[in-house]
């Protein structure tokens, strides 16, 4: 396991090498990547791995709108990399109620005790059972997932996510690295 010193873009190019040498290594052919740009899935692109690249929902920023360029999402995906745009699985229709009647909702409180690991390890967890529900990587299987605390990636974890109506069979095998120091969202 690696610790950055703190969290950020900066772990970028070390984050993406260390998942890749360790999935490479530990015989793991499924990788799941956050990114909202893409310029992080860009950086997996020939790896030799099943890359599937999660972003925002259209109208997260915008309404109706992706933040994903058209044109990065076809590089991507005519690079063998799967796009999943889709509803954040611990947001959804908890987030609706919070933003119309103020209170805090049970998947919220996952998350925010998932982020005592850092926002990389939330987002890793969430990731991949959202392209585990598309069915774009195999049930029960390791898999390394990457994410950031924000823009870039500082995290990759071992997982074996569950779909999400049995979330809490989610096993997180192994933290590949992380930042030390952190914020929390």
């Amino acid at each position: 396991m690696v610790y950055w010193a703190r969290q950020g873009k900066e772990n970028t190019d070390q984050t993406v090498k260390a998942a890749i040498e360790y999935a490479k290594h530990n015989g793991i052919n499924h990788l799941v990547v956050a990114s909202s740009s893409g310029a992080t899935a860009k950086k997996f692109i020939d790896c030799g791995l099943q890359v599937v690249c999660v972003t925002y929902q259209a109208g997260f920023k915008n309404p109706g709108q992706l933040t994903m360029p058209p044109e990065t999402r076809q590089r991507l995906e005519q690079a063998g990399i799967a796009v999943l745009s889709t509803t954040h699985l611990m947001a959804g229709l908890d987030r609706a109620l919070r933003f119309k009647f103020q209170g805090v909702y049970p998947s919220e409180i996952m998350a925010y005790t998932l982020r005592m690991f850092g926002q990389g390890v939330k987002v890793c967890v969430e990731v991949s059972g959202m392209a585990l529900d598309a069915g774009l990587i195999p049930y029960g299987e390791e898999i390394v997932a990457v994410a950031g605390s924000g823009k870039g990636a500082d995290t990759a974890i071992v997982v074996v996510p569950a779909h999400s109506q049995y979330f809490f069979d989610t096993k997180i095998k192994e933290i590949i690295c992380k930042p030390r120091e952190f914020e929390h969202h």
